[in-house]
């Protein structure tokens, strides 16, 4: 077995990948840019290896850079992680010319599954059902007008070297078709280093589903069941599953002999995925081959026990696989939510910053349930905007899909993150959605459900009245405590009243709070009570509160006369009063929002890439604008409503705060 491996990868899979390493007594190394000096897979690491500035361009997807860090760190083998450098056959060879072993398949296999396009081609020629496309290279916006037009609107656009949802847009339309491929070229030059572009026909209302196959080098090959990924924005997976809840045994048995064939035939050896499109019929198509371990893998190793980061390494060193099909059993459900730096409330734009918290779920591992946490930051560490905005998974499994869903709901709300924009909210809304419940999803889900963007959640008034009850018991502990340091719950002074009025969401309760010493009943003005009992205490940012016997995690801020509640996606301002100050608040006027109507405001930290109108020039509703860089996406502002553009504040190449005024209009 090897003495030292090197983890050419960052954030939070190369932890990952150093938690099996220990575990396997394996020695790890890790190479960082200037951005990622202090980040935790450094600290994790038995030690780290500096290669260059921050952008990846310049540090991780560099091969000179990452040889050389091999060389003088000793490492016996190197695991690429996904991205960067993973499915680059280049980097493989090196290290083979090397005599560094790669954790990951054959260069031959790289090169023939690794590139979309010969991919597709190979699956064709084997008699794989593939979507219809156009699989040559194409060399310009007009050339690539001319296909989207021949294959037939919808298209996808699509990097040859990509993954992650980088370098890929969904054209309807000419217009969307020209834009869309510059700007997937540029993405996928700056992100793998390969601006290669292939379009394919846009299957409307599919269902993403992958197989996830292991392979030796002696000719064995076995799959571990299947992941649904159908949950996915601007075509980057958001929440994946596994099992799937749309496939029967029969077609999850054809789509994994079809997958490990397909990885037989090319000489794989390693964990690899073989992704589908799957209609409503069950009908099949092979989409492309990942030939690196997957984001999503946590939720195979779960229904599996297999852990495949190990699995990898023993194949890397010759072993051969000591599982075989029969061996395989899946059980119970296992979900993951990625954890994003994007706001949602933004149109899910990339957001960066400190995180000046950072609190995940206890990780559990029992017979009734798992949280598991995949994460590469840490409380106080900075999300950079040089890199993926993925910044940890969080994964639950349980016996039955229904209790896997329960349990990432109470995990999703008691994970504490603050500094930055993320999508917690987002994910907490889609747990709760009758569509997600009932497994009834397709790759249309996001934006079909919320096509005006997220605007966050309101809750249903049952779900408010326990909050109610429950901040109403939470605010007379507060008032209890100030009580006695202002030193009025003395015999001679007045005690802390028991009727109050909590206002939340557009609601009001009046209620009385009867507390004892386990808790409190709060009985409300229509006759109706519930019974509150939680061990909070004023500061607490976290509340684990039983309204009726049911669990109910809040998270707490405080706020002028009450709390800010955050809770099943919901951002709630609580105002708790008592009658007297209820009354007179009443009386109060609203404040009104100040009008940015007329101003161009930047979304997110980001570069300008280029410009796309003049001073004085009239613009049409949709019209591009501008293009901002962020994360390795390129985002492109349209106008909102016809006008004429009177100034404009921002020039290419400026970096650009948040709310930034990048141009003002009549």
């Amino acid at each position: 077995m090897f003495n030292k491996i090197l983890i050419a990868n960052r954030g939070e899979i190369a932890c990952r990948v150093i938690k099996t390493a220990r575990k396997m007594g394996i020695a790890t190394v890790a190479i960082y840019s200037d951005a990622d000096r202090n980040a935790l897979h450094v600290e994790m690491a038995d030690e780290a290896v500096h290669i260059g500035p921050a952008p990846a361009n310049q540090s991780y997807i560099v091969i000179d850079k990452v040889m050389e860090a091999i060389r003088s760190s000793g490492a016996e083998a190197v695991h690429p992680g996904y991205g960067f450098l993973s499915e680059n056959p280049k980097f493989a060879q090196a290290l083979e010319a090397a005599g560094v072993a790669f954790i990951g398949p054959p260069v031959k296999a790289i090169e023939a599954m690794g590139d979309k396009i010969t991919s597709k081609k190979i699956a064709k020629e084997a008699g794989v059902s593939t979507v219809p496309g156009y699989m040559g290279l194409i060399a310009d916006a007009d050339e690539a007008v001319k296909i989207s037009a021949e294959v037939g609107y919808p298209v996808m656009i699509k990097a040859s070297a990509g993954g992650g949802g980088k370098g890929m847009r969904i054209a309807w339309n000419d217009d969307e078709a020209r834009q869309g491929f510059q700007s997937s070229k540029n993405e996928a030059a700056n992100s793998f280093g390969d601006d290669r572009i292939f379009i394919e026909k846009f299957v409307t209302q599919p269902r993403h589903i992958e197989i996830q196959v292991l392979c030796d080098a002696h000719g064995n090959g076995v799959y571990l069941g299947e992941r649904e990924c159908s949950i996915q924005r601007r075509n980057q997976k958001v929440v994946e599953e596994a099992p799937s809840p749309f496939l029967d045994e029969a077609t999850r048995r054809a789509m994994g002999e079809q997958a490990v064939s397909l990885a037989k035939a090319v000489g794989y050896a390693s964990a690899g995925t073989v992704e589908f499109i799957v209609d409503g019929d069950k009908n099949f198509f092979f989409l492309e081959m990942n030939t690196r371990l997957q984001v999503e893998h946590p939720v195979t190793e779960l229904i599996t026990g297999v852990d495949l980061v190990e699995q990898m390494i023993r194949i890397a060193n010759g072993e051969p696989l000591s599982i075989t099909q029969d061996d395989i059993t899946l059980t119970g459900w296992a979900i993951e939510n990625r954890l994003y730096a994007e706001d949602p409330y933004r149109g899910f734009l990339p957001s960066i910053g400190r995180l000046t918290r950072y609190r995940p779920p206890s990780e559990v591992a029992d017979a009734a349930h798992v949280v598991r946490n995949d994460t590469g930051v840490f409380e106080g560490g900075e999300i950079s905007m040089y890199y993926d905005p993925m910044i940890a998974k969080l994964c639950t499994w349980a016996p039955t899909r229904g209790e896997a869903i329960e349990a990432m709901r109470v995990a999703l709300d008691s994970f504490e993150v603050e500094g930055i924009g993320h999508n917690l909210p987002f994910l907490a809304a889609v747990m709760d959605h009758p569509k997600f419940v009932s497994g009834t999803m397709t790759t249309a889900f996001i934006a079909e459900e919320w096509p005006d963007g997220f605007e966050g959640v309101t809750l249903p008034g049952e779900t408010l009245r326990r909050i109610a009850a429950s901040c109403a018991a939470m605010h007379r502990v507060g008032e209890i405590r100030r009580a006695r340091i202002s030193g009025r719950m003395d015999n001679h002074e007045r005690k802390v009243g028991d009727d109050w009025v909590v206002s939340l969401q557009g609601e009001k309760f009046e209620l009385t709070v009867q507390a004892d010493t386990a808790g409190a009943t709060i009985l409300f003005a229509d006759g109706t009570s519930h019974r509150v009992e939680g061990a909070w205490t004023p500061g607490d940012t976290l509340a684990h509160m039983r309204v009726d016997d049911d669990l109910l995690v809040l998270k707490v801020g405080k706020i002028s006369g009450g709390f800010r509640i955050r809770s099943r996606g919901a951002d709630i301002k609580v105002h708790v009063r008592n009658p007297r100050q209820a009354a007179l608040a009443a009386l109060m006027p609203e404040k009104v929002a100040p009008d940015t109507s007329k101003l161009l405001l930047c979304p997110m930290p980001g570069l300008v890439v280029k410009l796309d109108v003049e001073e004085g020039q009239e613009v049409h509703e949709g019209q591009a604008l501008c293009t901002i860089e962020a994360m390795k996406m390129e985002n492109i502002l349209r106008a909102e409503k016809k006008g004429v553009v009177s100034k404009i504040n921002a020039t290419a190449g400026d970096s650009l705060a948040v709310d930034e005024v990048i141009m003002e209009f009549e």
